[in-house]
């Protein structure tokens, strides 16, 4: 199995079914072998019965059910768990990263990357139609995140990683972070284990009304955060950390 893309879900029966259609366009076009893990945590439309009518009539879709809703991170672990592909996407459900993407991510990992992120801030991306306000949310928050515990990373939040398959598997095994700083966590652990990770530019766009309640979500990543600098805030300073960031210092500073 060359790739497995994983879609954590919660109420999203409206949005599912075109991003599915995309996906499975895309992938037939370049022909890659790959299985959709959907999973549904806790939904309370009719997401997972959509689910179960797109495994019934697609052998390449599986679907996990987490009950009660346990967070974002909780779904994106369960589906890495039963994934089979050897490269393994994070991809929202809205698709607001396009799936045409994906290219960029993967020669990343070719030129010997183990983690590849979609990013919104590094050069060259292109993000369209975000709320001011969710900008304003999302710049405070990535200067909170490079001051506590990742400096460095211009966006950890971008939906949109692609990741080894066994470098997945070990990263998310034992992630503790359920709700949206999972990203957070899991890239904290890459950097302390010596994974390299690169930052790759992408197109984003505002797929329009979110399932996330901003204040509600906010002050949850905010209390992650500050458990994660308890955790690992010895990579500050770390060398392993500048090794692994040092050519996109440089690329930087030729900016």
């Amino acid at each position: 199995m060359d790739l497995s893309v994983v879609i954590p879900c919660f109420n999203e029966e409206r949005r599912l079914p075109p991003t599915l259609g995309a996906i499975r366009a895309y992938l037939r076009r370049q022909n890659i072998r790959a299985e959709l893990v959907l999973v549904d945590d806790g939904s309370r439309d009719g997401t997972l019965a959509l689910m179960r009518a797109e495994a019934a009539r697609h052998p390449e879709v599986r679907v996990v059910a987490v009950y009660p809703n346990r967070g974002k991170g909780r779904a994106v672990v369960e589906g890495v768990r039963v994934a089979r592909g050897e490269q393994i996407l994070i991809s929202d459900a809205d698709l607001s990263t396009p799936i045409e993407e994906l290219p960029k991510l993967q020669a990343a990992l070719d030129r010997g990357a183990d983690v590849a992120i979609g990013s919104r801030a590094a050069p060259g991306a292109r993000e369209i139609d975000q709320p001011l306000h969710r900008q304003l949310m999302g710049k405070t928050f990535n200067r909170l995140v490079q001051t506590l515990v990742l400096p460095g990373f211009r966006d950890t939040q971008c939906g949109f990683k692609l990741f080894r398959g066994e470098v997945a598997h070990r990263l998310f095994r034992d992630l503790v972070t359920e709700g949206f700083a999972f990203d957070v966590e899991v890239l904290v652990r890459a950097v302390d284990a010596g994974w390299t990770v690169e930052e790759v530019p992408v197109r984003w766009f505002n797929a329009g009304a979110s399932t996330v309640t901003p204040l509600r979500a906010s002050t949850a990543m905010l209390r992650d955060l500050v458990r994660l600098r308890f955790r690992f805030g010895h990579l500050g300073a770390s060398d392993v950390w500048l090794d692994r960031r040092s050519r996109d210092v440089a690329d930087d500073d030729r900016t």
